[in-house]
């Protein structure tokens, strides 16, 4: 017998975190408090993992060592051996594609990118390396010998660390990218080669005025991504 009782304003204001959260790419330069962070982080870490293995490790930079790693990211040094520990997708194909292409266009026409300006295409992807202006980032690592299931485990402590991150009014954006400059960062963080870069969490205040911010992407129908076996 279930023991946890429907609460329709449990699951309304999940719901409601749900709809809010958004991937935030312009930020107010102020520090999120500390006490804040850490709640933040206690969230996150009751994600649920197989065997309740927790493979998740998190470097957590302040407002300070953001900007000397914003500073890093931008030298020859960060970007001179691009490699990822985990590999990224081999190729976006079919829908995968559309809805990839559907959000860089609108990435795109809320910054005033015209469609084909491969300069200014370059300079937005490059924004990725400098946090978009966040005052935080966390980079999330992975135990390698865990292998899928790791990194499938760490996935779901980004999406609870991103919502709880909402639920306290703090905006983010979980960055692949920041993944791609994997050996810079093992030096940086002083990460052992048994652990692999997941990617990086970027958050703060959001800057409500920045145009980046005021498109939002779409979802597929439920009857797209799942169906009923009776």
């Amino acid at each position: 017998m279930n023991s946890f009782s429907p609460d329709s304003a449990l699951a309304a204001a999940f719901d409601s975190v749900l709809d809010a959260r958004y991937s935030c790419r312009g930020y107010l330069p102020q520090a999120v408090p500390r006490e804040t962070i850490d709640a933040i982080l206690r969230a996150a870490q009751r994600t649920a993992s197989w065997c309740n293995s927790q493979p998740w490790q998190v470097a957590v930079t302040s407002l300070e060592a953001t900007e000397r790693l914003r500073q890093a990211m931008a030298t020859p040094e960060a970007s001179a051996d691009p490699s990822f520990d985990i590999a990224p997708p081999a190729e976006y194909r079919g829908v995968y594609r559309e809805r990839r292409r559907e959000c860089g266009f609108q990435l795109y026409d809320s910054v005033g990118i015209a469609h084909g300006d491969r300069e200014a295409s370059a300079r937005q992807a490059q924004l990725n390396f400098g946090f978009f202006g966040a005052p935080h980032m966390a980079l999330v690592t992975t135990e390698a010998v865990l292998g899928t299931y790791g990194v499938l485990d760490c996935g779901a402590y980004v999406s609870n660390f991103m919502l709880a991150a909402r639920a306290r009014g703090v905006a983010s954006i979980a960055q692949a990218a920041i993944a791609s400059r994997a050996k810079f960062l093992h030096r940086w963080f002083d990460i052992p080669d048994d652990r692999q870069v997941v990617c990086g969490i970027s958050f703060g205040y959001e800057d409500p005025a920045h145009p980046a911010n005021r498109f939002r992407t779409t979802r597929a129908a439920v009857g797209e991504a799942s169906r009923w076996v009776d």
